[in-house]
């Protein structure tokens, strides 16, 4: 019988955490709508990634030498930090979007547009260098040197993902000073954001290590009998615990309302509500058109 080295058990814990997980995802993304801004598709996307990454990292068992099977572990390996980043941007946006039906934001939509380009063009990056990993682990390989560097796309997408992040969590602080004026129950998404930034920044930080420090104990090729213990510590545990928070607030919100559907704010799944004193009810301006006509 095969014996199992630590990252198949990585793996194994991570299909049995994920499998479930998804399917309470694809629940909040039918319940609250797969609009973008929502964020709760990105929750989907991730589950699926580590899903995949561990069925492609238990599949190298039968075949260790693939190194297809190893280009594609070790990318959606290191791709998974976007969706989480671009599940966070797509909470506050919903936080700011019950804000406005009140007040005027500092952060508008166009800047969550921006850090939402940002990181997927850090995430484009990554998959673009985690393809060229296969080609510069084969040439280690032949030529006998572990001592390899990342690929020039791989840093440049890690840089771009700090940066991402540093913009959201700046725009999350500047958001909770007007985080009063959203609705009770939309105030509580803000706090999954605060929640979660310590162990999504846990984890930016090992890729940020992987990426710019020519360090093996954060190498999964070629790598040091630490990186298992870095990779559940810094990786696997952080992401669960982003996960399971972000997951326990949605599914605590209420449900899109049928207006609010009709009202096109089925991305949001916030509902349509009065914007303030200068907004009317239609059944006010049915009784005031009434008395008029009379």
């Amino acid at each position: 019988m095969t014996q199992l080295t630590e990252l198949n058990k990585i793996s194994i814990a991570q299909i049995v955490v994920y499998t479930p997980a998804l399917a309470i995802a694809t629940l909040l993304a039918i319940r609250h709508g797969f609009g973008h801004s929502s964020g709760w598709l990105y929750l989907v996307i991730f589950s699926l990634a580590r899903i995949l990454g561990g069925a492609l990292q238990l599949a190298t068992i039968n075949d260790p030498t693939n190194m297809s099977l190893l280009v594609g572990a070790n990318t959606l390996q290191s791709v998974g930090l976007s969706p989480l980043i671009l599940v966070m941007l797509g909470l506050l946006s919903r936080v700011l979007e019950s804000i406005r039906r009140t007040r005027d934001t500092v952060i508008t939509p166009m800047h969550i547009r921006a850090v939402q380009l940002i990181v997927l063009v850090g995430l484009v990056l990554g998959i673009i260098g985690g393809s060229r990993m296969g080609d510069i682990i084969t040439t280690a390989v032949a030529e006998g040197n572990l001592d390899y560097k990342m690929p020039t796309e791989t840093v440049a997408g890690s840089a771009l993902m700090l940066a991402a992040f540093g913009l959201l969590v700046i725009a999350s602080a500047m958001s909770a000073t007007q985080v009063s004026a959203a609705e009770p129950g939309e105030k509580r998404l803000l706090l999954a954001i605060g929640l979660a930034t310590p162990f999504v920044l846990v984890r930016l930080i090992f890729s940020a290590i992987a990426a710019f420090d020519n360090n093996r104990d954060f190498r999964s090729f070629g790598g040091t009998a630490k990186y298992p213990d870095l990779l559940i510590g810094m990786c696997v545990v952080m992401e669960m615990a982003a996960v399971a928070i972000f997951e326990a607030i949605g599914l605590t919100l209420q449900k899109a309302p049928r207006s609010a559907v009709a009202g096109g704010r089925v991305d949001e799944g916030i509902p349509l509500r009065s914007r303030g004193r200068n907004s009317h009810s239609p059944a006010k301006d049915h009784h005031q058109s009434g008395v008029e006509s009379v």
